[in-house]
């Protein structure tokens, strides 16, 4: 993609908004952007568009976004993307924003590839920030080998005996996925209760997959990829044939230099008002990263608050536009 939005050099874009994040909710608030009129540009760390979805569950059926009954990941960040297109942005892709500046007209972010980006307003739509896997401690030496975290395809599994580990949504969504293509799948819990939603645990056990509960995978042999794994459940010891192991524990999120730009921040996240106005001025925050009493972390939330973000930072970028749009649908 182009660096398309103002007047650019080698090093330095002009734009009226730059948004931190290019998940779901920083899609739609590209798009919604452009629908004001609003000049934009994206800065992503992950090399591709689609934050967390392309990264860990571009093949996952996502139920929760209105109007799509049912949705592949990778087919929602398709039209996501396609929508946003059309506000013809500058990605920025692959590259952190580092530092964050007040100018009397607006804002200086400057980039970890040393680009600078010169714009009237901020949106921070991170989702989580930056994201590293919780560990396996037997998997230490076996990744890429057998050990994974994310599986972003179905096939390499196939005809494989796989084992999950980890008692959340994605261990669960993963079995419920891989059940059908892998010649078998085990799911591996230390606790006996679960944080993944009732109904997909239900379903995964309906399906017969084989939960282990009490247990932790103390050990993966094989030759030169994952054979086997060595299970302790309860004291005693076990071992299953293993092709594939998922590491599916959570994940250590950091909201990065974010957190040293003067903006409030609570548990990780980005402290907004009712207007998505976060405590700095000319800065915004919508989706998974920010908090706020009764917040609610749903893509079909993000959606809504990019929308409010962007309508209310649309007189910050010129004075004389107003917060109400009018609707999309009139001609």
């Amino acid at each position: 993609m182009s660096d398309r939005p103002g007047r650019n050099t080698a090093s330095t874009i002009e734009t009226d908004l730059v948004i931190i994040g290019a998940g779901p909710s920083g899609l739609f608030a590209t798009y919604y952007a452009g629908f004001r009129g609003i000049r934009v540009a994206v800065v992503d760390s992950l090399p591709e568009l689609g934050g967390q979805i392309t990264a860990m569950y571009p093949e996952k059926q996502i139920l929760d976004v209105a109007g799509f009954p049912t949705v592949k990941g990778r087919d929602l960040v398709e039209a996501l993307v396609e929508q946003a297109n059309a506000a013809e942005p500058a990605y920025l892709l692959d590259r952190t924003a580092v530092d964050l500046a007040s100018r009397e007209d607006g804002l200086t972010l400057t980039l970890s590839d040393g680009t600078v980006v010169e714009a009237k307003a901020l949106l921070i739509t991170a989702g989580i920030g930056t994201f590293q896997p919780r560990p396996l401690p037997a998997g230490e030496g076996w990744v890429g080998r057998g050990v994974e975290f994310f599986v972003p395809s179905f096939a390499p599994y196939a005809g494989k005996d796989v084992v999950i580990v980890g008692g959340g949504d994605s261990a669960f969504d993963w079995a419920l996925h891989l059940h059908p293509i892998a010649r078998s799948v085990t799911l591996v819990h230390r606790r006996d209760a679960f944080r993944a939603h009732a109904r997909t645990v239900e379903q995964v056990g309906a399906l017969g997959v084989e939960i282990v509960t009490n247990a932790e995978v103390v050990e993966l042999r094989g030759a030169t990829t994952v054979e086997e794994a060595e299970l302790k459940v309860e004291g005693q010891t076990r071992v299953l044939p293993a092709q594939a192991v998922v590491g599916a524990l959570g994940f250590v999120a950091d909201l990065g230099p974010i957190q040293r730009w003067g903006v409030e921040t609570s548990k990780r996240h980005v402290v907004v008002d009712q207007a998505m106005r976060t405590t700095v001025p000319r800065v915004f925050a919508a989706g998974d990263v920010t908090d706020y009493p009764g917040k609610v972390r749903l893509i079909a939330v993000g959606f809504g608050e990019a929308a409010t973000a962007i309508n209310n930072l649309a007189p910050v970028i010129d004075p004389h536009a107003h917060v109400f749009p009018g609707h999309s649908s009139e001609g």
